[in-house]
């Protein structure tokens, strides 16, 4: 009897090399969260702030996109359910570290290593939530877009559009999941949400605008050539 070699899945090498960077940015997308970023000085909107990981999460926007303008809705989709895989992997990894292994006597910054990369559990709930709906969206708007009517000729359009609302829908969920009831230590008044929401959405805005319409045609583009590939 001969032995018998299974066939390779045919996975196209654009949705492989996604994949891959899709998951390394859901887990990037949490450490870089830990700074904050300064947008700088704006007239009537003042100083805007974004926290760091809106980098990465909008290459994850840009990438279930140029999924869906590629191979279709369906797998853009599943892409998103699969990023639900390294984040969580992710947050169980960081609790086990932070908290139950021991530190070597001669590392002194475990408070800082916890301070910086430990999340609350109300806080990771509220990532997964704010992710899967964000990005699930995204896709659905970005495949609606291109269904018909005027928007679907404009690659640039369908995929701003679909970032603009996910991100809105994104932060008033983290938002309110993470610091709703939550007192100020100052004042003793719960946070104020509305003003937290703000400068958050006008910030992730901004950078939208900026980022998603040039990366859009850069990943679809990439894509492809690795398909002919």
């Amino acid at each position: 009897m001969q032995n018998q070699t299974p066939s390779a899945t045919n996975i196209p090498l654009s949705l492989f090399a996604g994949s891959l960077l899709y998951g390394g940015l859901c887990v990037l997308a949490g450490v870089l969260g830990t700074k904050i970023a300064s947008l700088g000085h704006w007239p009537i909107l003042g100083n805007l702030a974004v926290e760091s990981g809106i980098f990465a999460f909008l290459l994850l926007v840009v990438i279930g996109s140029a999924t869906a303008e590629i191979h279709g809705r369906t797998i853009a989709n599943r892409l998103v359910m699969f990023g639900f895989v390294p984040l969580i992997v992710s947050m169980i990894l960081l609790m086990i570290v932070i908290h139950i292994v021991v530190p070597a006597p001669f590392w002194h910054d475990q408070d800082a290593f916890a301070r910086l990369l430990g999340q609350g559990a109300r806080m990771q709930l509220a990532g997964l939530v704010s992710y899967g709906t964000s990005q699930t969206l995204n896709v659905a708007v970005f495949s609606r877009l291109a269904s018909g009517g005027r928007t679907s000729q404009f690659l640039w359009l369908r995929a701003w559009i679909a970032s603009m609302l996910s991100q809105v829908v994104d932060t008033v969920i983290f938002i309110t999941i993470s610091f709703y009831g939550v007192l100020d230590s100052a004042t003793g008044q719960p946070l104020p949400l509305a003003a937290l929401m703000t400068g958050q959405v006008i910030s992730k805005l901004t950078l939208s605008t900026i980022m998603v319409p040039p990366l859009i045609y850069v990943f679809v583009a990439l894509g492809r050539w690795l398909d002919r590939k």
